[in-house]
């Protein structure tokens, strides 16, 4: 716990890696405050410490509270969320079909992830030049490398060609105004550096939340299956997305809970299902994307803002299959809470609020939670596989039903059997829909596979075309399929170009 905790501080304190400096040895002569990046990366501890700067920008990403959240962009784009927070300007821009390159969500998620690769740049610039243990070294390298990977993978699904940068960047540099690349280049650098992190000698998993060998294959996995769908259609990369979810299986690493309340207990961070989570920690960096979960003022948390930001509409929390436990009150969803004010008495909540990301100890009690954000947990993978399988082979194989079926024997529902690869691809898709909602996986999905979920109907739609159940008169258009890419970015770099629409 000890090291978890240094580990959630240290990285919640860091601000840029260019501006570091050590506290330790304080008693040098030395000026510690006249550090550079030249001079920084002489020891160990600097590598360390750089690369723990990689993992903040995760952080603000989960930050909720009257204005939303930026993580709520991704959930909207679906047409699956509700909200009941009338002054929150970006949900409604993402909400309706209005969007615009005004939208403060995009320009923090487009701010956020370019703060991580220009840390990760430096860090692999920078840490070969120290003098310390190789394999650690190595280990640094590799973490640097996913998180490179990982930012740059969020950054060209939404907002597609985007710049590539892979070097510290200061005032003299040529890449201070760069200009976009395709999205197929930006893939390559991708698959690049993960390749690259896999050779390394990290753990499978890293109970302390860093990132681990099951992280870095995950995500390659998750890589290989987007490249194999829209825009890139490099169908050939099913059978190596199968192949690496495989990896991960095979690895005996990870588990499916048995419950799906472990899902969101905080002593389950970093274990079992859990593959890669952003790290919060209560009374050092607390888990900040509560109050947006919660009904708007309805008196049912210790938390002070409870802001009705975000929650399932009844069309799709109604669309889970009869029996699905998922769907079952406080399982993945809750429409009804005991009153802050006494826990014996309960509030009908008007709406189905998402239950798999409440923590029920800092509502009922602290206001300060200790969950992690799930980035990748095994389900995922298990539903990854499935579908590689089914796309590379042509046909359902024993394999991808058994991936699948253990979610389903999950949700005590039956197995499937006896589909052909088309209907296994849909039910495998309405699957991953249902299991992973409000995670941030659904809208990459649709626009990966160009469908959209009709939760009436249980059916997939073509994305072009598609009318959410509250927006009857309007259809998705060709430009959701990206993010416009910010206002700011667009004045301040002449040489970008804005998406198609926007």
């Amino acid at each position: 716990m000890k090291i978890y905790k240094n580990f959630i501080r240290s990285i919640a304190v860091i601000t840029a890696v260019s501006t570091i400096t050590s506290c330790s040895d304080f008693l040098n002569e030395e000026d510690e405050s006249n550090f550079t990046t030249d001079t920084y990366f002489t020891k160990a501890e600097h590598a360390e410490s750089a690369v723990n700067g990689i993992y903040e920008p995760l952080v603000p990403i989960t930050n909720s509270g009257f204005g939303g959240g930026t993580w709520m962009m991704l959930e909207f784009a679906t047409g699956l969320a509700n909200t009941a927070l009338g002054q929150a300007t970006n949900i409604y821009l993402v909400k309706d079909l209005i969007n615009n390159s005004d939208n403060g969500y995009g320009n923090s998620f487009w701010n956020e992830y370019y703060t991580g690769i220009s840390r990760a740049n430096l860090a692999i610039e920078k840490i070969p030049e120290i003098n310390m243990d190789e394999t650690e070294k190595q280990n640094y390298l590799a973490e640097a490398r996913f998180f490179r990977a990982y930012y740059y993978f969020g950054l060209v699904r939404m907002f597609g060609n985007i710049p590539i940068i892979t070097s510290s960047v200061d005032l003299t540099s040529e890449q201070l105004y760069p200009e976009q690349a395709p999205a197929e280049a930006v893939y390559d650098l991708i698959v690049s550096d993960l390749i690259e992190a896999e050779n390394s000698t990290l753990p499978w998993n890293d109970p302390a939340g860093r990132v681990s060998m099951g992280a870095v294959k995950t995500l390659l996995a998750d890589v290989y299956l987007t490249m194999a769908g829209y825009p890139l259609q490099k169908t050939e990369n099913y059978s190596l997305a199968a192949a690496k979810a495989k990896e991960v299986i095979d690895s005996g690493a990870f588990r499916l809970f048995d419950t799906y309340y472990e899902l969101h207990d905080p002593a389950t961070k970093n274990t079992g299902e859990f593959i890669f989570m952003t790290q919060f920690a209560a009374n050092i960096q607390s888990g900040n994307w509560q109050p947006g979960i919660l009904p708007y003022n309805l008196g049912i948390s210790a938390y002070s803002a409870q802001t009705g930001g975000i929650f399932s509409t009844h069309e799709f929390a109604d669309s889970y299959e009869e029996g699905d436990k998922r769907a079952d009150e406080k399982e993945f969803y809750f429409t009804s809470y005991s009153l802050e004010a006494d826990r014996n008495d309960s509030i009908n909540l008007g709406a189905p609020y998402i239950f798999k990301l409440f923590d029920v100890a800092a509502h009922e009690e602290s206001a300060q939670s200790d969950l992690n954000w799930p980035i990748y947990r095994y389900a995922d993978v298990l539903l990854m596989y499935a579908e590689a399988l089914n796309e590379a082979n042509s046909a359902p194989t024993t394999e991808a039903y058994a991936a699948v079926n253990q979610i389903r024997q999950r949700a005590e529902l039956a197995d499937l059997s006896g589909l052909t690869q088309d209907t296994f691809r849909d039910a495998v898709r309405i699957e991953r829909i249902h299991e992973l909602s409000f995670e941030n996986k659904t809208w990459f999905d649709m626009a990966r596979w160009r469908k959209a979920y009709n939760p009436e109907t249980n059916l997939l739609e073509d994305f072009v075309g598609h009318n959410y159940s509250y927006l009857p008169n309007k259809a998705l258009t060709e430009r959701e399929l990206l993010f416009p890419i910010p206002t700011a970015e667009m004045q301040n770099n002449p040489n970008l170009v804005q998406n198609t629409g926007y």
